[in-house]
């Protein structure tokens, strides 16, 4: 696997829709099977396959997800962290944020 880190913006989005084509491929549906799932229109999901996809929502790009049985892989690209020795308080509380002193 490249290094994403050298990727612009731009350059992941059109990999993001390059991959999610061949998922929608490998589950053998149409873009317009895919629309119908999601109701996202046909002309947003053919651009973002395609790459020209501006400001593709986050909330579209996880109907999309759903569409192709993908949604469960969110886990694996932000997991649960186990709980930080560092965020709790001596009262044991969690620090619901964190300040740095200047």
């Amino acid at each position: 696997m490249a290094d994403l880190y050298v990727y612009s913006t731009p350059e992941l989005v059109r990999l993001l829709g390059s991959r999610f084509k061949e998922y929608r491929m490998r589950c053998n549906l149409t873009q317009k099977e895919v629309a119908e799932q999601s109701g996202i229109g046909l002309t947003t999901i053919h651009k973002f396959e395609n790459g020209t996809a501006r400001n593709l929502s986050l909330s579209t790009f996880l109907l999309l997800l759903k569409v192709v049985k993908q949604i469960n892989s969110l886990d694996k690209l932000l997991p649960e962290l186990p709980e930080s020795p560092y965020l709790i308080r001596k009262e044991e509380k969690k620090a619901q944020r964190i300040r740095h002193t200047k």
